[in-house]
């Protein structure tokens, strides 16, 4: 989704310490790649098209090779530049913007900013902040873990025992991602990133416990800063007057941000070991991954013993 070079302008002004120089009537161009890109050759207008929906930078060898132009070809590179498919430019390293280039920004109402950020500093700067505005992000709820390499949603209502299931998973080596408010960064069509918040993460909520810090309690090794998310265990009281699905045959999905993730429901009552049987369903998850699915399988048996095809 596209953004306003506006949106750019008020997200990223102190981070990237923008100046406005000139065509601020374009402030509604549309910013449509994630990337901040080096002008470089295309400069010149002769070698290299501009990529369109990019920002445009401009650093010590554009203008070294601009001021080294006549007056004439100075004139006619500032009029094509800035006519030309850009969003918006920055020059950066704090050098002077040549008055052309000023006035032709200004022309064609495309903003053209200034920056002290080296060339390096602002491309690496402005791609951490373009990533962050073109990511479609979410907030769910629930403990986020990497149990036998995948991560795993642990979900169900407060006080259900997922942060007491998740302590037993890390007690067992497996590793603590984030609880209670998961960010959800969706990056590309089916891939979903999960991570914690920046004030909370390592630590999570036990009741009577209060809160503990994760990290310190068992070691580094026992945290990951974020993992993508590939399965859904929702937590829920028994009900007996509900038919749960006791073969395994059921394969739910859970819908976050437009991309279905596998989905298990684990009804909950005393006597039932919640942190085993989690680990069990991320191990006959992954079996399922490699095309061995167990209750199918058994299944298939029965169907052959019933029809006298298979011995006992």
């Amino acid at each position: 989704m596209p953004i306003s070079v506006q949106a750019f302008r008020d997200e990223c002004s102190a981070p990237l310490r923008l100046r406005l120089l000139a065509g601020e009537r374009g402030m509604g161009r549309e910013i449509t790649g994630s990337r901040a890109q080096e002008a470089g050759l295309a400069i010149t207008g002769e070698v290299l098209p501009l990529r369109g929906g990019c920002v445009q930078v401009l650093g010590e060898t554009e203008l070294d090779y601009f001021r080294r132009q006549d007056p004439a070809r100075q004139a006619e590179i500032a009029e094509r530049f800035f006519s030309g498919p850009l969003p918006c430019a920055v020059i950066v390293g704090s050098l002077p913007a040549p008055d052309l280039f000023v006035d032709a920004a200004e022309r064609a109402s495309a903003p053209l900013f200034a920056s002290d950020h080296s060339t390096v500093g602002f491309l690496e700067e402005a791609g951490r902040h373009l990533y962050r505005l073109f990511t479609e992000t979410t907030t769910v709820h629930g403990v986020l873990l990497e149990i036998i390499g995948v991560g795993v949603l642990l979900s169900g209502r407060s006080g259900i025992g997922k942060s007491e299931c998740a302590l037993d998973l890390v007690l067992r080596g497996h590793r603590f991602v984030a609880d209670d408010i998961i960010h959800v960064d969706k990056l590309g069509p089916a891939t979903l990133l999960g991570r914690g918040d920046d004030l909370t993460c390592h630590h999570m909520e036990i009741r009577g416990l209060g809160i503990v810090n994760i990290r310190d309690l068992f070691g580094a090794t026992a945290t990951i800063r974020m993992k993508k998310m590939e399965l859904v265990i929702r937590i829920e009281e028994w009900d007996p007057s509900r038919e749960y699905d006791r073969l395994g045959l059921e394969d739910g999905t859970v819908e976050i941000l437009g991309v279905r993730l596998p989905s298990l429901l684990i009804p909950v009552s005393p006597g039932r070991n919640l942190a085993t049987i989690v680990e069990v369903a991320v191990r006959n998850h992954l079996l399922k991954q490699l095309g061995v699915h167990s209750a199918q399988e058994f299944i298939e048996r029965q169907a052959r013993r019933a029809g006298g095809g298979d011995s006992p």
